[in-house]
């Protein structure tokens, strides 16, 4: 394979319903979309599923834009390779910026899945036909905004559910749903929003007795000694999210005892082959691994799907359908759930058509390495 062209599209879909962690409420997504083309006109797609600002992570869609546009297609712009890690190797002098990176690493393995005519999950190494679908519910006006989310989407078939919380906003919401749903696989998000100190503790320890699966990614991202001593408190699952970019992190995790699981995110961790190697290392030590999103439109949600049918994903992913999210998808067929499963594509890379005229229409920022000057394009939306 020798990448010909690169195109890159700005797309923002507003959510059907808003959504609100620790940190901010969000009533829409946007996304960078990556289209490579090899020189025998194959095609490949990606997506970059960076926040629009800095409260995940330090990447932002402008930043990933800039690293985009001025190290990554210039890198991979005429590259040669018959694997997608030979690819993947352009930007290996390339620091951080996962988010930016994954997206790249995405079409790659698209395109290299679609030239070989095989589904992006064999691809990978995927055994399962279908995967096991989760939803993430954010931090709502009341508990019951919240009771009637959690009930909706039980109706819809989803079998587990995971709540944001928030200092202020924890034991009493996870208690109002534990009541209702006794038999919820239940767990709990922090997105490190709590402080390492005895107050935190308390709440940990209180919400330990809810029958919760796991709670995530307690203390601030860096801070692996602090869930290593939480860990350790508890009987609940710990489990890490934004502590583990790196494969080290990953390691270090172990090392320390900082959690008993792990939440693989494609996009956080820089791509789809370091993804599927951090599970390796997982099965390896016995920890379970599911797979997180980043509210992905169609593209970046099937790269998702087909990572989770690897063998070391035995808890439900947040790869539910698109339906929940937004109200029409840029793949055709869309995403869905059935009952909480979701169907692992058997065609060619990811297995979805991707509306390429759909995107075109509404980008509002477009790159085409083709172009005589690459120069980016600023449009109207719609």
């Amino acid at each position: 394979m020798r990448i010909a062209r690169v195109r890159l599209f700005r797309l923002r879909q507003e959510l059907l319903h808003s959504f609100e962690t620790s940190s901010h409420r969000k009533s829409g997504i946007e996304h960078v979309l990556v289209e490579l083309t090899d020189e025998d006109g194959r095609t490949g797609w990606g997506e970059i599923a960076s926040p629009s600002d800095p409260y995940f992570g330090a990447e932002t869609t402008a930043t990933a834009w800039e690293i985009a546009t001025r190290y990554l297609v210039p890198a991979l712009q005429g590259r040669e390779g018959d694997t997608p890690t030979e690819l993947e190797s352009a930007w290996s002098r390339i620091r951080g910026n996962e988010f930016a990176k994954a997206g790249f690493s995405g079409a790659v393995w698209d395109l290299f899945a679609r030239s070989r005519e095989i589904a992006l999950s064999e691809a990978l190494g995927g055994t399962r036909a279908e995967v096991v679908a989760g939803v993430s519910l954010g931090i709502e006006p009341s508990i019951d905004d919240l009771l009637t989310q959690v009930a909706l989407h039980r109706d819809a078939g989803y079998g587990r559910v995971k709540l944001k919380i928030a200092p202020g906003w924890d034991v009493e919401a996870v208690r109002a749903v534990r009541a209702a749903h006794p038999d919820l696989d239940l767990h709990v998000d922090a997105n490190g929003a709590y402080p390492d100190d005895a107050e935190s503790t308390q709440v940990f320890e209180m919400l330990d007795g809810e029958g919760l699966t796991m709670i995530e990614q307690p203390f601030e991202p860096r801070d692996l000694v602090a869930h290593s001593r939480l860990q350790a408190r508890l009987a609940t699952d710990v489990c890490l999210d934004e502590s583990v970019v790196a494969l080290g992190d990953l390691h270090t995790m172990l090392r320390l005892r900082a959690g008993r699981v792990l939440n693989i995110k494609v996009s956080r961790m820089g791509g789809l082959s370091i993804a599927r190697t951090a599970h390796d290392i997982a099965v390896d030590a016995g920890i379970p691994v599911w797979c997180g999103g980043m509210h992905e439109f169609g593209i970046g949600r099937a790269a998702n799907v087909a990572i989770s049918s690897l063998p070391g994903f035995t808890l439900p992913s947040d790869v539910s359908g698109s339906d929940k999210y937004y109200a029409a998808d840029i793949v055709d067929p869309p995403i869905i759930a059935v009952d909480g499963r979701v169907r692992v594509p058997r065609g060619p890379g990811i297995g979805h058509e991707v509306l390429v005229e759909r995107i075109e229409r509404a980008a509002t920022r477009r790159f085409d390495s083709a172009a005589a000057d690459a120069v980016h394009a600023d449009v109207a939306s719609g």
